[in-house]
């Protein structure tokens, strides 16, 4: 090959992109088996709408990375199009030309991450360069793009990702994370401009970056992810198929415009969903865990959905995104028939006592900041004429006057229902055992106490025994189940009590109770057990 570099993409020992470094928690370096998992689902759609077909016979088809890191995908689809085209195209050095030429595509993030894919792509940072590959490029960049994208500061936030001014307007000398894929009101043009206007993608791919800083306070972010996809849905390429955090499936800042425009789009025709981010990438911790997704533009319908399990063994099902009367996704196809159980019961139950509706959890659960106190409130250390209501605080008890409650001073004299806002575990996570707690501190406090904003309120009583028997069902593995069923993030927000049913609370309540009224499954109750650790009631 004229002194080029021999084709070998693949079989390296070791494969550097399997040891590099993330950049950040927000840009996620794609594991190579993990994309190969990707392009596997891939080739299995476009075989079965193409009559058996296969995608890397295919000497026409394009493929774009709108937001490559590594290269691994690029990387990857060019050697398996330089296995599945040998027949085409016999001499290998045509072939690999063609591939690198006219089907593989890219648009770096970075100016770092575009040399870096180049290195993978083309086995040369320069495109041209005599150890390339490619042997018809005239350009450095060959078809991995980068240039260096400027924000639309309007008011100190992009136009376009809506960063913020003062963390990311910092120079020329340093990155502007202002990706030119999604700084843009015209995807299509933008590509024209890119690649020719006459380029048409088959498929898309990709792992882009998740969030961006806004500027907030703390570790204030916004995600960004779904701005990826839906610019590379208006290139109507045939299939989509992207790694993204899961977190849109259930909540996320920002994100239920577009969590109703993927949940009702029937062409999702397979989502593969990872509770626990670490079963993909094994050095990053991303709250709500991630998924991959295949969008099949020309064949809508009903999607496929694989569940992956704590221990990496997987359940399959068959259903809509968004079942009817849901807002979110139900993650598990075993809670969703939990869920269907509980709203039946609870409708007969209002049909024979003739109420409007059922009363869900999340109508009686506090706001945050109950009382007006916020985290970092600390109160005296003893109690005096004064200071003479306790407060539950971030690091223990101590003590405050009424004048301080600027919240909820009705609430100040009965009894209380407690949790900590955040849960016991990053969202998703497991113990080494594969089960979660859910609930963090939890308890009963009795009239002339407060709460800061560490805690949230479950309940109200005005008689102990109601809110000790309301504790012990927020204690039950059935409770805090439908809890976890509904949250994504760390901290517990009210939303996430909404699959909660409320109950009489003149008993007390065990799970057998609950399994009894709902009238579980024994697959059903197994699964509960299996994947919530016990609490008890006397916990705090």
């Amino acid at each position: 090959m004229n002194g080029q570099a021999s084709f070998t993409l693949r079989g390296r020992n070791p494969d550097v992109l399997t040891c590099i470094a993330n950049l950040s928690n927000d840009e996620v370096f794609t594991p190579p088996d993990f994309a190969n998992r990707m392009l596997d689902t891939l080739a299995e759609a476009w075989s079965a709408d193409h009559h058996g077909a296969s995608i890397w016979a295919d000497p026409n088809v394009t493929f774009l990375d709108p937001c490559t890191k590594s290269g691994v995908f690029l990387r990857e689809i060019t050697s398996r199009l330089a296995k599945g085209l040998a027949g085409a195209i016999p001499d290998l050095r045509d072939r690999v030309d063609h591939i690198l030429t006219r089907q593989v595509f890219g648009i770096g993030i970075t100016r770092l991450t575009a040399m870096l894919a180049r290195r993978s792509l083309y086995c040369s940072k320069q495109a041209d360069g005599e150890h390339s590959i490619a042997s018809s490029f005239n350009t450095e960049d060959g078809h991995v793009w980068f240039e260096r994208t400027e924000h639309a500061w309007n008011k100190g936030k992009c136009v376009h990702c809506g960063a913020s001014q003062s963390t990311l307007d910092r120079g020329e000398d340093r990155e502007t994370h202002a990706y030119a894929f999604i700084h843009t009101d015209n995807i299509k043009a933008r590509i024209a401009e890119l690649f020719g206007g006459d380029m048409q993608f088959d498929v898309i791919i990709g792992n882009p970056p998740y969030q961006l800083d806004d500027g907030g306070f703390g570790a204030s972010a916004i995600p960004i992810y779904n701005k990826f996809v839906e610019q590379a849905q208006a290139l109507e390429p045939r299939y989509l198929t992207m790694v993204i955090p899961a977190r849109w499936l259930f909540g996320g800042r920002g994100l239920d415009e577009f969590r109703k425009s993927m949940l009702t789009d029937e062409r999702i025709r397979q989502l593969f969903d990872y509770p626990d981010s670490r079963q993909v990438f094994p050095s990053v911790d991303v709250a709500g865990g991630i998924c991959y997704f295949l969008w099949d533009r020309d064949n809508p319908g009903t999607c496929r959905i694989i569940e992956m399990n704590h221990d990496l063994s997987n359940s399959e099902s068959s259903r809509p995104l968004l079942e009817n009367g849901a807002e979110v996704f139900v993650r598990s196809h075993v809670a969703l028939s939990v869920l269907k159980k509980v709203v039946s019961v609870e409708t007969s139950q209002i049909q024979s006592l003739g109420l409007p509706e059922a009363k869900r959890f999340d109508q009686q659960v506090s706001s945050q900041k109950p009382f007006g106190l916020r985290t970092y409130f600390r109160g005296a250390s003893s109690p005096s004429k004064e200071n003479d209501l306790v407060v539950l605080q971030s690091g223990g008890r101590a003590w405050t006057s009424r004048a301080e409650i600027t919240a909820g001073q009705e609430l100040i004299d009965k009894w209380k229902v407690f949790t900590s806002k955040s849960s016991s575990e990053h969202a998703g996570q497991f113990d080494k055992n594969g089960q979660r707690r859910v609930l963090s501190k939890s308890g009963v406090i009795p009239p002339g106490s407060v709460v800061t904003e560490t805690y949230i309120l479950l309940g109200t009583y005005d008689n102990e025994t109601e809110a000790r028997n309301c504790f012990t069902y927020a204690t039950t593995k059935f409770f805090r189940f439908l809890v976890a069923t509904r949250s994504s993030a760390q901290d517990l927000a009210k939303s996430a009590y909404s699959f909660v049913p409320i109950q009489d609370f003149s008993q007390p309540w065990s799970d057998r109770d609950l399994y009894v009224k709902y009238g579980l499954s024994e697959e059903e109750i197994a699964h509960i057990e299996k994947l919530i650790r016990p609490m008890s009631a006397s916990d705090d």
